[in-house]
């Protein structure tokens, strides 16, 4: 259906409108000041009452206008004279005329008719279900009934002048647009905004208004209650008045006993529905969960004590000695009424120094059944945030308190012993260091007056037994080191391992196994085979596990025979036993061979010892000089610290030349020196005379003893200065199959902790000077000739 248009162009007035538009079809009410009322005169002086209706542009003069009639002339309410325009069909204006009176005469074309298509009628029924959702909304029943009626596509998109979620900015598009397919598109577009942010608004006032009767519908239910309660002479309030009697019964000490009862007074001040009342709660139930005066009673039986220790752990003297030590302590000064000291507690802070797998966890849980106390266990690997170990503050949303307090609550004693595991992989970001907030918790001198900052009340742990574990000690701040009694787990012997895996890790794998003595006996050959060629690692986590594949195919072997295993008059059959050469059967061959004398067949190849995370490992530095330009050649991934020690021993080596019999020619070429495993990073100063041994070994040919290691720092003229971690190196020497090494003078105190058994085995030499080293590790120069020979 087209627009009703006249046929030719028509001289029409203009009237200008600056605040609305009008579409074809709309009547409105227009107040006509001096322009307006002039263009309405000169209309009225024709013989229609017709005028053309356009837009005013500040940026240009409008294309298209809406020719209307004149329904009717008259005033407003306000008394202001107005005319009422009824909208007939667009025009498009063109050349401006002559005509009568003091309007604006223009020629105005009629816009031509389009027959409406099928795509142009599908966009009309789309547009009229969105407008007709919307007047539902609006239960606006008449206009509905209004649109449902309106049956030309021209129309219906007309009949958006009156939407008041259009602007007059897309009003014009819509007058500017002849086509009513297009202005169709333009249309179910806006309303599907529309109606989306309708639909948002709608679901947002719809949740605010159920939670504002939630709350109303809470407020006057507990306005019933506590009328309720007053009529029935219940006049305490069950909440706030529950938490002070709470308080009162509890044995508190009197500074907390205030701080709880003035957060109890602000509770009461608040009312229920106050915005700090769900803090308040939170934090007085804080409170009241630690357990301020409970306290667990030590055990006093000292051989009892140290024979639980045995039983869960084989070796670790040390430790056990200290705890059987502190026990003693504490049990003399019970015997004479005296149980503190200075007025605080009489805890411990133990740090358990060593590689993993060598029962540094296990450990803190043995001990706290020793001494008779609750055990809880905080893990601090990974830790970044300075409020877990110290709490949030009570401003921020889900504050809690630090993982100290936490522990104690958990511990349900304020004498418990609690195991900081891995404390050396704390970390530290934007958000603090959690080492320097363990400074006042590790600090003997003041963690009885310990303040988590959620609490902010003191908190005594004076009497609390920690127990941090850590892999690397270097990793630990040197203020949070010192405040540790440090105990170093160093690892295990061949026979510490043997006799761990006959005691502990055998029966509970053959637990977890189902098994029996009765049904598979390994002997102590097998397991000193695996220790010795198929796991070398200081603990036993690899060992353990071993026997787990071990028993696990042993199983498989004793469930396949288990139909032929019961003979005809009952007998059982004989256990399965694992040898040592039925091993390879079960394990494969073994991983781990010496590997000291094939490296150190040719001359620039020295053994040396090295500490990592992991334990002590043995370390080959090679050594050798191509033709080229002098120069050092530094390769595996060495720190500065190990540069600078080949550097060091490259200048002492050069310096002592004819003192070593070496050719200085050797140094006219390039010298390169590696240290192999080149993927694993390497640093520190305690392979210094290693390299010092390998390059004097590459210079004059004679070749490093198999059977020997070493380690130690070089200075430039030759002096052997101590390094660490010699327990750990002369483990992993024993388990590398060495015989002879060289340490400085200056470790052999260290000695003493090594145990009989290693220094059985190796024929430890402390040195001073490295020309000695040199002269006891490097094969004599006969040797090297009639070799050659």
């Amino acid at each position: 259906m087209s627009e009703n248009s006249p046929t030719g162009a028509t001289r029409l007035p203009v009237l200008f409108r600056t605040d609305a538009v009008l579409l074809p079809g709309m009547v409105v009410p227009v107040e006509l000041d001096d322009s307006a009322r002039a263009a309405v005169d000169a209309a009225r002086s024709s013989s229609d009452d017709k005028l053309l209706v356009a837009p005013r542009l500040e940026d240009r003069y409008p294309s298209y206008g809406v020719v209307a009639t004149i329904l009717q002339v008259g005033r407003l309410a306000t008394g202001e004279p107005a005319a009422v325009l009824k909208g007939e069909h667009r025009a498009h204006i063109g050349s401006g005329v002559e005509g009568p009176g003091a309007a604006l005469w223009v020629q105005a074309e009629p816009v031509e008719a389009y027959e409406p298509d099928e795509r142009t009628r599908t966009l009309a029924a789309e547009y009229k279900k969105l407008v007709v959702s919307i007047l539902q909304r609006r239960e606006a029943w008449q206009v509905i009934d209004q649109v449902n009626k309106t049956t030309d596509p021209s129309a219906l998109a007309d009949m958006a002048g009156y939407a008041s979620y259009l602007t007059d900015v897309q009003k014009r598009e819509l007058l500017e647009t002849p086509d009513p397919a297009a202005r169709l598109e333009s249309l179910v577009e806006w309303t599907r905004a529309y109606v989306a942010e309708m639909e948002v608004t709608d679901k947002i006032a719809d949740e605010v208004r159920e939670g504002m009767d939630k709350t109303q519908k809470e407020f006057l239910l507990r306005r019933q209650l506590q009328a309720i309660r007053k009529e029935l002479g219940e006049d305490e309030a069950e909440g706030t008045d529950d938490y002070r009697g709470r308080i009162e019964a509890a044995d508190l000490p009197e500074k907390v006993r205030e701080a709880a009862l003035r957060e109890v007074g602000k509770l009461e001040r608040a009312g229920e529905q106050g915005p700090e009342a769900g803090w308040i709660r939170t934090w007085l139930d804080t409170v009241l969960d630690i357990p301020w005066s409970e306290t667990t009673t030590d055990s006093t039986d000292i051989v009892a004590a140290r024979a639980q220790l045995d039983s869960d752990h084989h070796g670790l003297d040390e430790v056990k000695e200290r705890i059987v030590e502190y026990l003693a302590v504490r049990a003399r000064r019970a015997t004479r009424g005296m149980h503190v000291v200075g007025g605080r507690g009489s805890g411990a802070v133990l740090l358990l120094a060593g590689p993993p797998g060598v029962g540094k966890t296990s450990l803190g849980e043995s001990v706290a059944k020793a001494l008779g106390r609750n055990f809880v266990r905080v893990a601090l690997g990974g830790v970044r945030d300075e409020a877990e170990i110290r709490g949030h503050r009570r401003t921020y949303v889900g504050a809690l308190p630090g993982r100290i307090v936490r522990a104690i609550g958990e511990a349900g004693s304020m004498n418990p012993v609690i195991l900081l595991d891995e404390i050396d992989k704390v970390g530290s970001d934007f958000r603090g260091d959690p080492a320097a907030a363990l400074l006042e918790v590790l600090d003997p001198a003041q963690n009885h007056t310990f303040r988590d900052h959620y609490l902010d009340l003191d908190l005594d742990l004076s009497d609390v037994v920690f127990i941090a574990t850590a892999n690397v000690v270097e990793q630990i701040p040197s203020a949070l080191l010192d405040r540790m009694e440090m105990i170093g787990l160093d690892g295990y012997t061949e026979d510490d391992k043997v006799a761990i895996a006959r005691d502990f890790l055998l029966p509970r794998q053959a637990e977890r196994a189902a098994l029996t003595t009765e049904e598979v006996e390994i002997t102590e050959d097998a397991l000193r085979e695996i220790a010795a060629n198929y796991t070398r690692e200081p603990g036993v986590r690899q060992f353990e596990r071993m026997l787990a594949r071990l028993l696990r195919k042993a199983v498989t072997k004793v469930s396949t025979a288990s139909t032929t295993g019961e003979s005809a008059d009952g007998d059982k059959a004989a256990p399965l036993v694992i040898d040592t050469a039925d091993l390879v059967d079960y394990l494969g061959r073994p991983r781990f061979t010496p590997e000291t004398a094939e490296r150190t067949e040719v001359p620039g190849v020295a053994t040396g010892l090295a500490v990592t995370g992991l334990g002590g490992d043995v370390l080959f530095i090679e050594a050798s000089s191509v033709d080229g330009k002098p120069d050092l050649v530094l390769t595996g991934q060495l720190g500065d610290v190990m540069k600078e020690s080949a550097r060091i021993a490259l200048s002492y080596v050069r310096a002592n030349a004819e003192r070593f019999g070496i050719d200085p020619a050797v140094f006219e070429k390039s010298i390169h020196v590696h240290v192999p495993a080149g993927a694993v990073p390497k640093d520190g100063p305690s392979a210094g005379i290693t390299m010092v041994t390998a390059l004097v070994s590459m210079a004059t040919g004679r070749r490093v003893r198999a059977e020997v290691g070493m380690t130690g720092e070089v200075t430039l003229n030759g002096r052997v200065l101590p390094i660490g971690g010699l327990k750990q190196k002369l483990l992993a020497a024993q388990r590398a199959g060495l015989t002879t090494v060289f340490v400085p003078k200056r470790n052999e105190p260290d000695l003493d902790d090594v145990p009989a058994e290693v220094l059985k085995d190796i024929d430890v030499r402390p040195m001073v000077d490295v020309a000695d080293v040199i002269a006891g590790a490097l094969e004599p120069a006969a040797e090297v000739t009639t070799a050659a020979a």
